[in-house]
């Protein structure tokens, strides 16, 4: 019976309360050891009463046993693992070793822990019980905490204990916390009974109310002399000397054997038993340590009343007891073992070991297929120290780093590999080792360290590898905006390109040339080679099903900016990603189709999937796509009028750009803040941000037609009456955009011609410019030129006329919510004499993001287990949502739902 916790039992009631009306809750509980964490998860064992309990415990002994914790939280519901789509039920088979498949990515585990706890729940409310979740394995932890910062509408209430001061990935989490207290002076009087008058309350003072403290030392009042009145007492070290004074008192036989219970990982009395023979100590010496309250046995098992006691005795033994105990645990553990007998023989050994490099090399490479990427990481580098051969040590390191990468352990990855690099002279292992150490730079920053990893390494590598390496180059200077550099790259992955280069290679090749000519060489070439790597992925099924190719495939369909060419490209990239469950790859994926989304009439999906996105690339730790899609984000913000939105992320993005080296994000955001001020009315601090943007762009050398600001400050240039500088900078942008040759850029130049051009001709341009305009899918493009051509009608009195232009516009504007240049539309179209209703909101409008992508999903044809599939739901959640989105549009049906969205098709 708990003593007190009132508050913290009515926080625990509450959380299994909402599982019990249908709703998801999740709590941290927080506290020094000691404090009470598992006798609160023990009570509110007790009080679920109904609801069924999935429980486990860290155990420090076993952090590096792949998914050894979420094995014990799941067991009871892997019955229903069929029940799962097929990749999260093979995903998740795999890492707990009941069926080989190929690894994958560390989140699609944490999707199937998801989507297993959400079909469990689907029978009834479920409590799920974690203790000392501070000694998580790293990759049961990284998979829990996935799946809870998911639950929202699932009957499962999540109870979840951490040591206070012990690092763990629940670090920053943002889970809801409640922390623990020590017991008041009244409650630790109770606590400790028939206790002498005045040592309880000295007691109290010495442990804080700590009620392990409490139990512990009041057997030992004493010793409470030893400090003077009212001096604060650290309760886990006094615990810790504790443990090991009353193990010093036990005879050698007990002393020994409590060591050996001490040095392992599971408590079994059958292989303790095998284990102590092999030691010559009797088992039966355990009781008393059982007596002295160090250890409580049970049939069939012995464990530490407390895990500090466990850690104290170990410690507190002479190292070669230690070890000798670890050998004879690794020859005594099962044959099915591997994992724990690695573990063991590493500890056993003084110095280089073969027999133990070799065994935790194997664990390593089991976790690494089990994709527990962060137990092989330890593995591959505890092997690595075990190993006299500086080659194979290197190579260890790099399977190390490789693992940790995958892992989102970015900083520890790279340790690793400066540790490899120069332990080796092997000219394989270097390349290995240069070609992560480049990705992981280009995708975390800087990049141009990337690319000079990169280029520096393919230069010994043979052609297809050095293509790889080249084309990452090439992105890593896109992303800085290092245009010259990026085609000098581009043509030397094309000038290793050989007659017989795979399909892939040929791709990748293809798409770097097109994108480096676009940015700063020839703008005509590269459209032309963009429009060959398009071809190319569409011929090969395996292009375009390829996890590391899916961002690329959506970067020739952005770059032209056509209505036509590539763009089912763009969905096959989503789709691979979303069924791959893809974490890795989406972010980008995601950032790349909703930058497409937002040059066509898909506004409210393209917020959504910027905003998945951002969300997918700050929980993975990829910060160059974050960067991206903040500085996306900013500038679909900017034309929606939404300042404050556009300001905080344009305001991130350069921030964080300029961390990581990204000069074509810095580009994109300061453009955003000219849109912001242009749709806003603000000429004079537009003109600012655009010219800034000029300047930027032509430091880097950018000459892509496409991010020149020309039209805008052309625009802003005839509002303030600065005719010479706009004729000038017209001229230039019919020049360049008449060199790509792509519609976009020849429509707007087009536009710009006709702002400038006399009354007789005008209308030519106009013309041209919304012919132009129809090979593109960029409907705002479109609309601002309806809007200019309405304008100048306006002014030539031509009303009737202007009035078509402007209502095209208007229609639009509102359709994408496009505010300021809406009110722009409607105050020309009151000036010609007619009166526009402003518009009710759109359904879109009255959706959050996350509604909306739930909404378009399930309009465009998909299952609610689809949409939850594929967006890292559980399908209960999605229906909570669905409910709201019925709700907010008022509409009972899906062919109510699809025939409410104009927003259509899917975005993914």
């Amino acid at each position: 019976m708990l003593v007190g916790r009132e508050r913290e039992r009515r926080e625990i009631a509450a959380a299994l309360g909402a599982a019990r009306a249908g709703t998801s809750a999740v709590l941290l509980l927080v506290g020094e050891a000691g404090i009470g964490k598992t006798a609160l998860l023990d009570d509110a064992a007790e009080q679920a009463g109904d609801l069924r309990v999935l429980r486990a415990r860290g155990v420090e002994s076993e952090a590096q046993i792949p998914f050894a914790s979420l094995l014990e939280l799941l067991r009871p519901a892997l019955a229903l693992v069929d029940r799962l789509p097929p990749p999260q039920a093979g995903a998740l088979e795999a890492a707990f070793a009941l069926r080989t498949a190929p690894a994958q990515e560390r989140f699609a585990v944490g999707a199937a822990t998801l989507g297993l706890l959400a079909t469990y729940a689907e029978a009834g409310p479920i409590a799920v019980l974690v203790d000392d979740a501070h000694w998580l394995d790293a990759s049961s932890a990284q998979a829990l905490l996935f799946a809870v910062r998911r639950l929202v509408a699932d009957p499962i209430a999540v109870l979840v204990a951490v040591r206070e001061g012990v690092d763990s990935l629940l670090d920053g989490a943002d889970l809801r916390t409640l922390r623990l207290s020590g017991l008041s002076d009244s409650e630790a009087a109770e606590l400790l009974g028939a206790s002498p008058p005045g040592v309880s309350m000295r007691l109290h003072r010495s442990t804080g109310g700590n009620p392990l403290g409490l139990l512990e030392l009041a057997s030992d009042p004493p010793d409470l002399t030893l400090a003077p009145e009212g001096a604060p007492m650290l309760v886990s070290a006094r615990l810790a000397r504790h443990a090991v004074t009353r193990a010093a008192a036990l005879d050698d036989d007990a002393r020994r054997a409590l060591v050996l219970v001490a040095t392992s990982d599971s408590g079994e009395l059958s292989m303790l038993d095998r284990a102590a023979r092999r030691l010559a100590i009797d088992l039966g010496a355990l009781d008393a340590a059982e007596r002295a309250g160090l250890v409580e046995l049970t049939p069939g098992a012995v464990a530490f009343r407390h895990p500090l006691m466990r850690s104290a005795v170990y410690t507190a033994a002479p190292a070669d007891e230690r070890r000798a105990a670890h050998r004879a645990l690794a020859n005594s553990l099962p044959d099915r073992d591997f994992d724990r007998r690695a573990w063991h023989l590493a500890a056993a050994a003084t110095g280089p070991d073969d027999a133990a490099c070799a065994a935790l090399e194997q664990a390593g490479e089991r976790g690494q297929v089990r994709s527990s990427y962060a137990t092989a990481t330890a593995a591959f580098e505890r092997a690595s120290r075990l190993t006299s051969d500086a080659e194979r040590c290197a190579r260890l390191l790099w399977r190390a780093a490789q693992n940790a990468w995958l892992a989102g352990l970015a900083d520890r990855a790279a340790g690793l590999l400066d540790t490899a690099r120069a332990s080796t002279a092997d000219v394989e292992t270097l390349l290995e080792i240069e070609q992560l150490a480049g990705h992981i730079a280009t995708r975390r920053g800087p990049v141009l360290r990337g690319h000079a990893i990169l280029t520096a390494a393919a230069v010994h590598a043979d052609p297809e590898r050095a293509i790889v390496m080249l084309a990452d180059a090439a992105a890593a200077c896109f992303y800085a905006g290092e245009a010259a550099e990026m085609l000098a790259v581009a043509r030397e992955a094309q000038r290793r390109l050989t007659p017989g280069a795979s399909m892939r290679a040929r791709f990748l090749v293809t798409t770097t040339v097109g994108m480096a000519h676009t940015l700063g060489g020839d703008a005509a070439a590269g459209a032309e080679a963009l429009h060959a790597a398009t071809a190319l992925a569409e011929r090969s099924p395996a292009i375009r099903e390829d996890v590391d190719l899916l961002p690329w495939l959506a970067l020739a369909p952005i770059f032209l900016r056509e209505t036509s060419a590539g763009r089912p490209l763009l969905e096959d990239a989503m789709r691979v990603a979303r069924e791959r469950a893809a974490v890795g790859a989406l972010p980008s994926v995601l950032n790349l189709v909703a930058r497409d989304q937002a040059t066509t009439d898909r506004w409210a999906t393209a917020e959504a999937t910027y905003r998945e996105a951002l969300a997918l690339a700050r929980e993975s730790g990829q910060r160059v796509e974050l960067v991206f899609g903040l500085a996306g984000l900013a500038s679909l913000q900017a034309r929606r009028g939404r300042e404050a939105d556009c300001r905080a992320c344009a305001a991130e993005a350069l921030e964080l750009g300029e961390a990581v080296g990204m000069g074509t994000q810095a580009v994109w955001a300061t453009a955003a803040l000219g849109e912001l001020e242009l749709g806003l009315g603000d000429a004079a601090a537009a003109v600012c941000h655009f010219e800034r943007q000029r300047e930027q762009l032509c430091r880097l050398a950018i000459t892509d037609v496409d991010l020149s600001p020309a039209a805008e400050l052309i625009d802003v240039y005839v509002r303030l009456g600065r005719i010479e500088e706009a004729t000038q900078l017209a001229d230039q942008l019919a020049r360049d955009a008449a060199a790509k040759g792509q519609p976009w850029s020849l429509a707007r130049a087009a536009r710009c011609r006709a702002l400038l051009a006399d009354d007789d001709a005008h209308a030519e341009h106009f013309e041209q410019a919304l012919r132009w305009h129809a090979e593109t899918p960029d409907v705002f493009e479109t609309a601002r030129s309806h809007l200019a051509y309405g304008e100048r009608l306006r002014r030539a009195r031509r009303r009737v006329l202007a009035r078509e232009q402007l209502r095209a516009a208007l229609a639009t504007f509102e359709r994408l919510d496009a505010r300021p240049w809406a009110e722009r539309a409607r105050a020309e179209l009151a000036a010609t004499g007619e009166r526009s209703r402003r518009r009710d909101p759109s359904t879109a409008d009255e959706l959050t993001p996350q509604e909306l992508q739930i909404a378009v999903m399930l309009a465009g044809g998909r299952t609610t287990r689809e949409t939850a599939t594929s967006l890292f739901l559980s399908p209960k959640t999605v229906e909570y949502h669905l409910r709201h989105v019925y709700q907010k549009l008022r509409i009972h049906s899906r062919e109510e739902l699809t025939a409410a969205l104009t927003d259509v098709p899917e975005a993914g």
